[in-house]
């Protein structure tokens, strides 16, 4: 399939669950993908050099989002490569969980989770625009988190997806004029690392709570965002899009 030719996409956090995911099929759907990692350098480098083995175009660069200006700067290397930037994927993200009691001696983490989580998409955002054709494609990576809890300890990690969301509804707006199409992606548990690190019993429990009775694959994120970024989405903006096995219902 090529439903992508032509086309340069960004993605932040692209080496790891469903960041790797969406680049190996934006990649696969033929667009030229620049993508970024934070410490995964011989990881980001494999995925680069599968993708143009394969007779595609990639290009990993190494980008903090907690860092101001890191994504910016990431952003305009990929334009320096390959001129423009057609799709911007915000995928990166970190989470963070405990108890609120334990709050003051975690705020170094509170304050990484806001700059990877939400000031790092607006600068993500703030930059591509500048190099961006009209009827460009911005899709961000939130969460169902930001509409249903589920559980304690993660105050802070849904508060920064229910921000992503909602940045997303408002820039559905200002960058309709130029048609670039906004959305959000909003994953349930998906079989990523954090999923593979709990116990056997807390894995149940979430599957329990889950309809479909079982994780989703990252590749099940991928094709929403593959659809998302392609012509035939053309008329949807400002929405998102609950993949998520039925838990929110």
């Amino acid at each position: 399939m090529s439903t992508l030719k032509e086309k340069v996409a960004f993605v932040t956090g692209g080496t790891r669950g469903m960041g790797e995911a969406i680049v190996k099929r934006l990649a696969r759907e033929g667009a030229t993908v620049a993508f970024t990692y934070v410490n995964s350098e011989d990881k980001a480098q494999l995925i680069a050099n599968e993708i143009n083995g394969a007779g595609g175009k990639a290009l990993a660069i190494k980008a903090d989002g907690a860092v101001k200006g890191a994504v910016k700067n990431a952003i305009e290397q990929a334009v320096s490569a390959f001129t423009k930037i057609d799709i911007l994927v915000n995928n990166a993200a970190v989470s963070v969980a405990g108890p609120i009691e334990s709050a003051d001696t975690r705020e170094d983490e509170y304050d990484r989770q806001i700059d990877v989580n939400i000031r790092s998409v607006a600068e993500a955002v703030r930059t591509v625009q500048k190099y961006m054709p009209d009827g460009g494609r911005i899709i961000n990576i939130a969460s169902v988190g930001g509409i249903r809890i589920g559980g304690s300890g993660l105050s802070d990690y849904v508060s920064t997806k229910a921000a992503v969301s909602a940045y997303t509804r408002g820039l559905a707006w200002d960058l309709a004029p130029r048609k670039i199409t906004v959305n959000s992606v909003e994953p349930g548990a998906i079989d990523t690392d954090m999923l593979q690190k709990a116990d056997d019993d807390a894995r149940q429990q979430y599957i329990n709570a889950i309809p479909l009775k079982r994780f989703g694959k990252p590749e099940e994120i991928a094709a929403m965002v593959s659809f998302l970024a392609g012509d035939e989405a053309g008329y949807i903006t400002g929405s998102s899009f609950k993949v998520d096995g039925g838990i929110s219902a």
